[in-house]
């Protein structure tokens, strides 16, 4: 049996904005090139504004410059949720790279962008699985030493205040109380700080009925809970 003779190709209307490869596929067109090129380009020069001439990167003062363009605090939480946008690594620096993928999610290019995406970010970051990510990411973010495993106390307060208070403001309160006043712990760990978040949207709050001692409570929950409970009698 004679092998098939292969199909003649159909005719196809010609698309003016790409060019078709059978190697390779869709090749983007000059005019989505030059929009893509035209983008990092703005978002680069944004970068350039803010950055250390000298280190390549933006740092703690070139942050604060940020803050002030955008008109926000620097202690503004959603400062923090743009670098959890970036995956920036080290606090108070953002390198290049890490800029552009904050800003390519974004859609942004411009400062006045950047500042109406702000709400935007905020509300994405809220969806309760992407918040329990980001959560975990504040943490891991604040810790500033290499093979640094735990966080002070007095970070810890601040943090929980930025991240938790306008949701859990009565928890977070005196979580902070019951946390300036003991003494056996002198610093927080992951597993710390994600048992708080999860005290948080477990259990029932201020009578905490449904709060179990055998279960696998951190032991600061516990002491928190007791010391709680003789406050409340």
């Amino acid at each position: 049996m004679p092998p098939r003779s292969a199909p003649k190709p159909s005719k196809k209307r010609s698309n003016p904005d790409s060019v078709t490869s059978s190697a390779t596929g869709p090749v983007p067109s000059a005019s989505n090139k030059k929009k893509s090129s035209k983008e990092v380009d703005g978002t680069d020069k944004l970068f350039d504004k803010y950055a250390n001439a000298s280190s390549g990167v933006i740092d703690p003062e070139g942050i604060e410059k940020l803050c002030s363009s955008l008109e926000v605090p620097h202690t503004d939480i959603r400062i923090l949720m743009l670098a959890w946008r970036m995956k920036a690594e080290r606090q108070g620096y953002f390198t290049k790279a890490e800029w552009r993928i904050a800003l390519k999610a974004l859609k942004v290019d411009t400062i006045g962008k950047l500042k109406k995406a702000l709400p935007e970010l905020e509300k994405e970051v809220r969806e309760p699985l992407k918040f329990a990510d980001f959560y975990a990411y504040a943490f891991q973010y604040c810790l500033t030493e290499e093979k640094q495993k735990f966080l002070d106390i007095e970070t810890t307060c601040q943090l929980l205040d930025m991240i938790l208070g306008s949701t859990f403001r009565a928890q977070v309160d005196y979580f902070i109380d019951y946390l300036k006043i003991q003494k056996d712990y002198k610093v927080i760990n992951m597993d710390q700080w994600r048992g708080f978040y999860r005290f948080c949207n477990e259990i029932s709050f201020p009578d905490m009925t449904n709060y179990n001692l055998e279960l696998a409570w951190p032991s600061i929950l516990d002491d928190f809970f007791e010391w709680l409970r003789q406050k409340q009698a």
